[in-house]
């Protein structure tokens, strides 16, 4: 039967396109804009890499494997080498799914998955590589769930994509509603508390967000999902209405992306550990 589940998830994954989207949100072709490669391999101990953020020097990466694993970071090349394992044993990888990180290095660790909708303790791990003596828990509850958890038409309170934008932090769903197909976007303060989190914009897509990133100068959003990535123009603010560009990448189970610089992006592959690199074409 595990076998069965696995085919028919690649299926849905390789037919993937962008169809759905356009018809409701419209947007360019991504695949005329962007294009990809795979460029490295994750060791074994990366079997679940689940998010990505950039590292301490050139052509590195934080990264760190889903939940129930052990809470470290992995400094990788873009080659998927590992340069170096950060161990933080004051935190617990409840369910880790995401990476942010602020213009100041601050990481933040997003243990915010929810895949049944049950959980109250829901939290973002802020750190500093530097500074690992210092840390804050930034704890998030959703004021729209009313049931934990809520019946399956609204079970939409399973989050693995995080950024950090302009002093804040910003949540996107990832639906498992039988009613809708609708991302919904959240906004906290980027330092510690407890807050409660209303929805503040939503956007259509068939595929489940898996991640997300902002371009360095703060002007393109990055949402990557089971097949595709969408990409937003957030310029003028956290725009999150239509996108820019829809591109199509069927490679598996892509659950972590970051930009490398304006225009370049990587994102790794959990089932298989691979890495792969998005440039954006010289179009005249």
């Amino acid at each position: 039967m595990q076998k069965l589940i696995w085919w028919a998830f690649t299926v849905r994954v390789a037919l993937c396109n962008c169809y759905n989207e356009k018809k409701n949100v419209g947007f360019v072709n991504g695949n005329s804009v962007y294009e990809m490669v795979k460029i490295g391999q994750l060791p074994p101990e990366l079997r679940e890499t689940s998010g990505l953020a950039l590292g301490r020097e050139a052509r590195t990466f934080w990264t760190h494997n889903d939940g129930d694993n052990p809470a470290e970071l992995y400094e990788v090349t873009d080659e998927g080498k590992v340069k170096m394992v950060l161990k933080l044993p004051q935190f617990k990888n409840i369910d880790w799914e995401d990476l942010a990180q602020d213009t100041k290095g601050n990481l933040y660790i997003s243990d915010l998955g929810n895949n049944a909708n049950l959980r109250k303790d829901l939290v973002i791990h802020k750190i500093n590589p530097k500074e690992l003596t210092k840390y804050e828990a930034i704890r998030v509850a959703y004021a729209d769930q009313k049931a934990f958890p809520p019946p399956p038409a609204e079970r939409n309170f399973d989050c693995e994509a995080t950024v950090w934008y302009q002093n804040r932090l910003y949540l996107f769903s990832k639906n498992r509603s039988t009613s809708n197909r609708l991302v919904k976007m959240y906004s906290v303060p980027d330092s510690a508390g407890t807050y409660t989190a209303s929805p503040i914009d939503s956007v259509y897509s068939k595929a489940m967000v898996t991640s997300a990133d902002v371009s360095p100068d703060g002007k393109t959003l990055a949402l990557l999902t089971y097949g595709k990535i969408l990409f937003f123009d957030v310029s003028k603010g956290m725009n999150f209405k239509k996108p820019l560009y829809c591109l199509k990448f069927a490679q598996g189970q892509t659950e972590a992306i970051v930009f490398i610089n304006n225009d370049d992006f990587i994102l790794t592959n959990e089932e298989k550990g691979e890495m792969f690199l998005g440039s954006k074409r010289n179009i005249p």
